[in-house]
């Protein structure tokens, strides 16, 4: 008796449904960055990010529900590498000190070679009042406490002086990169700057921090 021949399996170049939509959302995001870093945020209509993500108008908004959400959710992704990269990278580091330093190198390293994408969330963010009210987002939110555990431990092991609030110096650590940022976006920074600024405000922290 001949057993019964199972169902052809997927294609092997076949994607979830899932996973195409994610490439799709991916797609829609770099095209924003490009569109919205040359005609600005209020310049920019969804239909130009459409044409450049190679999509339809119709399309973004299964994604994103106006242009602010698309801006938001540009600025998310990146706090959500930035959270993704530290789970990794500060498990395996000795103490506060170089978890904070590390902190620093990479939110100023993810935007090597991204001037675009720094010009979008420092420049262009700023264009949105709406994004604004928004930086208490749960993502951001959880961005800062990471920066605030950091300097926590590094009260309870003497690293760090305690009568700083943790939280101020997330913020501050946060202003300070993102004002790092904006200048060079702007074309006001020569080559090597973000490294060289990285281990000149890693040192000025450290040594605010000091007990």
């Amino acid at each position: 008796m001949r057993r019964p021949v199972p169902p052809p399996g997927p294609k092997p170049n076949a994607k979830p449904a899932r996973t195409r939509g994610g490439d799709k959302r991916e797609r829609i995001l770099a095209a924003a960055v490009k569109v919205f870093a040359k005609s600005g945020f209020h310049g920019t209509r969804v239909s130009e990010v459409a044409k450049a993500a190679g999509v339809a108008d119709g399309t973004i908004y299964l994604y994103f529900r106006s242009k602010d959400e698309l801006l938001v959710s540009l600025f998310e992704d990146r706090v959500e590498k930035l959270l993704a990269h530290m789970n990794v990278e500060l498990t395996n580091l000795p103490d506060a000190p170089a978890k904070l330093r590390r902190v620093i190198e990479m939110q100023l390293g993810l935007l090597e070679g991204e001037r675009d994408l720094a010009e979008v969330i420092t420049v262009i963010i700023r264009q949105s009042s709406k994004l604004i009210k928004e930086y208490a987002a749960p993502k951001f939110g959880a961005y800062l406490d990471a920066i605030a555990q950091v300097v926590t431990e590094g009260q309870a092991a003497g690293d760090f002086r305690k009568d700083i609030s943790p939280h101020l110096v997330a913020r501050a650590t946060f202003g300070a990169l993102d004002g790092i940022a904006l200048l060079w976006a702007l074309g006001r920074a020569e080559q090597g700057a973000l490294a060289r600024s990285a281990r000149q405000l890693s040192d000025v922290l450290l040594r605010g921090l000091q007990p």
